[in-house]
Formats: structure tokens, C-alpha cells, sequence
């Protein structure tokens, strides 16, 4: 859990190693941007084209960044994404999502996806880790501030 929450915290500074950058559109201007069923319909070809025809379309969310002119689509049951200009529909990245993957492994959902026991795994490795995590603080802060209130009350008591 450790290890999967430090490389969490650098995703945005690994090189596109575990989460690819977000892109930069032609525009902002929601206005001038493609119906979403159109960029659905590209982005779906684009996966199956481009990666594998044997993946799943099924979407988990499409992550919009009207700033940056950019569509984002990542997809549920697989860790691939796909990176869409707003106006134009031009294909800006293709990319493996390896952020995805290290989040389910650090909160436990990936046991859910694969037994498919709907988030309650999930729910126990969370409560467990977090009381364990709550436990550790706790005793050693006491591991650490019970010998000294000790020396403390011994020389008190001298």
C-alpha cells in the first residue's frame, strides 16, 4: 500500500510512464466541439483500430477538459485511454493508463474486478488498512512518547 500510494503521488511526474499528460486541443470553446456521440463513435474506433478489436467499448468515464480543448475516454474493463480534440476529433494520444491499474492495486478494487464482488472487498481492505494504519500511528506514538513521559516522571519523583 505504501508503494503503490508513493508511485501514486509521482503519476504526473513519471515521464508518461503512469499517466500519460493531457494534451492540448484546438479549442476551448465548447461551441465549436463535436457532438460527444461523435467523439464516442472516433474514440471507439480509434481503440479497436488501434490497439485490439477483442477490447471492451464499455466506458467508465469520458473526462472532458473544456480548458484544454481535450476528451479524455477511459474504459472499464481494460486500462487504456484515449485522448480526443474537442473540435476536430483528431486522435491527440493513445495510452496505456498504468495510473488506473496502481489505483485499483492500492484501495483493493482490483480484487473486486476480477472476483466481481461489487466494491466489498474494496470496502473491507480499506476499513482493515486504515484501522491498521490508525493503530501503528497510535502505539508508536506511544512507543516513543511513553518512555519519555516515564523518564520525565521519574525525575519529577527524585
Amino acid at each position: 500500500m505504501a508503494l503503490s500510494g508513493l508511485l501514486l503521488g509521482w503519476k504526473k511526474h513519471s515521464g508518461e510512464i503512469l499517466q500519460a499528460k493531457t494534451y492540448q486541443g484546438s479549442s476551448s470553446n465548447l461551441s465549436e466541439w463535436l457532438p460527444l456521440d461523435s467523439l464516442l463513435t472516433i474514440a471507439r474506433s480509434t481503440l479497436h483500430d488501434s490497439i485490439s478489436t477483442d477490447l471492451s467499448l464499455e466506458l467508465d468515464r469520458m473526462d472532458i477538459r473544456k480548458e484544454k480543448g481535450v476528451v479524455k475516454f477511459v474504459y472499464k474493463d481494460h486500462y487504456w485511454g484515449i485522448q480526443l480534440d474537442g473540435a476536430t476529433g483528431k486522435v491527440l494520444n493513445i495510452s496505456r493508463r498504468n495510473s488506473y491499474f496502481i489505483e485499483n492495486l492500492h484501495d483493493g478494487s482490483i480484487l473486486d474486478r476480477y472476483l466481481g464482488t461489487n466494491g466489498l472487498i474494496k470496502l473491507l481492505y480499506s476499513t482493515i488498512m486504515g484501522l491498521a494504519l490508525t493503530s501503528f500511528t497510535v502505539t508508536g506514538f506511544w512507543l516513543w512518547y511513553g518512555p519519555k513521559r516515564m523518564k520525565h516522571m521519574s525525575r519529577k519523583h527524585q
